[in-house]
């Protein structure tokens, strides 16, 4: 008898231990996506124009995805997204990304990746919980500046529009091929349990506290850019 009240004292420990461990690391994922929002509008010039995020129907921050590999590449990461709701940005809902390519790729490289899901018919594929970007109009590397060149056809049918950024410059990013899915550890550690990844990006589930800072990024990335340009331009 005591040898099995051990044996479950020493599972509910590491069961406590992990939980813990997991919650940290959503945490931290948070605050990273939050930062590398706030980067993206320090830099108008050489960041997300402000009318493509203005018209996002949702955001997705994977920071450090990993990207590399020896002959055959490949690409994993996990971040948070969140979708335009009639009340505000929704509650955040956590994913990975994992995709493989194809080609002479020497190394490993971590760049922080930014997806916008563009129209309805993107969104709905994000609301399936698991997906994969299978290119033809579906995703496209989203273009790069103060303003969108009247000329991009970022407004028609591209569902997505990708981003990456390495050593502090972003740019667009192809990511035909790779699957996003929920990421439901993170889901469990930070909700408590296993949420309907539907249920969230539509707005039904309350934000905890600890995912208010980054909601909050996400809100202020449009307003950021907006003040940037009338500073750059009052100094002209």
């Amino acid at each position: 008898m005591k040898r099995w009240m051990l044996i479950l004292l020493v599972a509910s420990l590491g069961s406590v231990a992990w939980a813990d461990s997991a919650r940290q690391d959503s945490i931290e994922r948070l605050q990273l996506a939050s930062d590398v929002v706030h980067q993206i509008m320090s830099a108008p010039d050489k960041g997300i124009p402000e009318e493509v995020l203005d018209n996002a129907k949702c955001i997705a921050v994977v920071p450090r995805l990993i990207k590399g590999g020896f002959i055959f590449g490949g690409k994993h990461g996990r971040g948070v997204a969140t979708c335009r709701t009639p009340a505000g940005w929704s509650a955040p809902a956590f994913i990975s990304v994992a995709g493989g390519s194809f080609g002479l790729q020497i190394g490993a490289e971590g760049v922080d990746l930014v997806m916008l899901i563009m129209n309805d018919k993107g969104m709905q594929q994000l609301l399936t919980s698991k997906f994969q970007i299978s290119g033809e109009g579906s995703a496209a590397a989203g273009p790069v500046g103060r303003h969108a060149s009247a000329g991009t056809d970022w407004k028609l049918d591209t569902e997505m529009l990708t981003y990456s950024r390495s050593k502090g410059a972003f740019a667009g990013l192809t990511l035909e091929g790779a699957v996003v899915r929920q990421d439901i550890d993170s889901t469990i550690a930070i909700y408590g349990k296993d949420v309907p990844f539907r249920s969230i990006l539509l707005g039904k589930v309350s934000a905890p506290a600890s995912t208010r800072a980054f909601l909050q990024s996400v809100s202020d990335a449009g307003r950021q850019a907006r003040a940037l340009e009338v500073r750059q331009e009052e100094q002209k």
